[in-house]
């Protein structure tokens, strides 16, 4: 814990300028360029190959832009024998097709067919219909979770730091063109939790010692209070980042995105959990009679 207190309110406007801006920056990036969504949500194929020896990635990439599908995407996984080819199509046959291509230029050596997928166009924008709905419902949960457990002011920062942190997160990924999978919703979803989880405890925190600091305003028991928490909060956020690093940098392709996501959520999650949220609770004022439940006063009349 630390000895002396961080006067973090004392920044807040200045910060409510910078998110202010970043999401509208954000708004603005997904309004023009929107998200690079792929193959799960904008269908297509996807073939998985295994070689008996390691394959060199660029030969690949070469003999299907030979053909015309240079668009597709060429990773390994599992091992350096082990190919996955994506390509956003709607022809159903597209994958059938790759693989005879891939074989037919490697008669040097064994390609198994593993797989030969195809997702349909309507699977995709129902599976991206879903994954929007279910970000909604996942607001709308921590909404009244935070309503019931706190108080409805509590409940309101929380979920609008929230938005911040998942507006911002897009921008970040539609302003660079990475593409936008299953694993990155995913991601986006963890990051969302990451930084609830993050927000409760300061709050928890600021509800306790709003009983305890009697004396003291708003901004003094918010500041005392994140500075309780800061240590708790850097440890736990920079162990996860040093573990997302490590998938971020080894974790190949298939994890890139997901990583990154999450590194970003983190980091924002992190940010918001002090300046967002805990800005809203000065912003409506926040009482200790907030704070007080209310009770039926049950009125004697006996003498």
């Amino acid at each position: 814990m630390l000895n002396k207190t961080i006067n973090f309110m004392r920044w807040r406007k200045p910060f409510y300028v910078i998110a202010l801006v970043f999401c509208l920056a954000s708004i603005a990036s997904l309004v023009v360029k929107g998200l690079n969504f792929s193959l799960d949500f904008t269908g297509g194929a996807q073939v998985e190959l295994s070689y008996s020896e390691p394959v060199d990635l660029a030969a690949v990439r070469q003999t299907l832009q030979a053909a015309g599908l240079g668009d597709a995407i060429v990773q390994n996984f599992g091992s350096t024998s082990d190919v996955m080819i994506r390509l956003a199509s709607d022809d159903p046959n597209v994958g059938s097709r790759i693989a005879q291509l891939i074989r037919a230029d490697n008669a040097d050596q064994e390609v198994t067919v593993k797989r030969v997928e195809f997702i349909g166009p309507q699977v995709g924008e129902e599976l991206r219909d879903q994954g929007g709905i279910g970000l909604l419902l996942a607001l709308g949960g921590i909404l009244l979770y935070v309503a019931m457990r706190f108080q409805l002011k509590f409940s309101t920062a929380a979920v609008v730091a929230l938005l911040h942190d998942a507006i911002f997160t897009l921008g970040i990924l539609s302003f660079f063109n990475i593409p936008f999978d299953l694993t990155v919703l995913a991601a986006l979803l963890a990051g969302v939790g990451y930084s609830l989880n993050d927000t409760i405890v300061v709050f928890d925190r600021v509800r306790e010692n709003m009983r305890l600091m009697r004396n003291s305003d708003l901004a003094e028991v918010i500041n005392v209070s994140t500075t309780q928490t800061l240590a708790r909060t850097l440890a736990t956020s920079v162990s996860t980042i040093v573990v997302l690093m490590s998938l971020l940098l080894v974790g190949g392709e298939s994890l890139y995105g997901f990583a990154l996501t999450l590194i970003v959520g983190v980091i924002i999650g992190t940010y918001s959990s002090i300046y967002v949220a805990n800005g809203l609770l000065m912003t409506q004022n926040l009482t200790r009679e907030d704070l007080i439940p209310k009770q039926l006063e049950e009125v004697d009349d006996r003498p």
